[in-house]
């Protein structure tokens, strides 16, 4: 069972303005082999950002942690480079994937300014915020997730077997 976190990036959201749909979708998604541990909504705001990621990583030693939210193009927008900020290595292909599976939905795929990578023993991913974004970036990475998981937090057999 991984140990999951989901981080909502939305003002309105965070103020109760905004009823959040995206996170309920990451969560029924996820499927048996997840437990979401850590569920909240924040403002995009930078420094809120990376104090979250940071605790849910440091303190509670969560295994993936699941953001929604804050990577498109406005002002506000802050995931990605709050997640740079924190990440020890980034894992490119990750919203490389996202990107090229949404390509094939929209072609808005391409203006996602979401990255990946891992803090620790925590895997970070950056999604849209919207539930239709969420779904997609889901379908993209869950059938490779699990083998990602299992290697970075060391329970994993042989990888290149097969």
């Amino acid at each position: 069972m991984y140990r999951t976190g989901i981080l909502v990036m939305s003002d309105k959201g965070s103020r109760g303005e905004r009823v959040d749909l995206s996170g309920p979708e990451i969560e029924k998604m996820l499927g048996p082999n997840y437990k979401v541990d850590y569920y909240e909504i924040i403002p995009d705001e930078k420094e809120v950002i990376t104090e979250k990621i940071i605790y849910a990583c440091d303190v509670l030693s969560l295994n993936l942690i699941l953001t929604s939210g804050g990577t498109g193009f406005s002002l506000r927008d802050n995931t990605p480079e709050a997640t740079l900020e924190v990440i020890e290595r980034i894992t490119p292909g990750i919203p490389e994937a996202i990107r090229y599976y949404g390509l094939t939905k929209t072609p808005k795929s391409m203006l996602s300014r979401g990255v990946a990578g891992i803090r620790g023993k925590t895997l970070i991913i950056n999604m849209p915020g919207s539930v239709k974004g969420v779904r997609e970036s889901l379908e993209a990475i869950l059938p490779a997730l699990d083998h990602g998981l299992d290697i970075l937090i060391g329970s994993a057999t042989e990888c290149g077997q097969g």
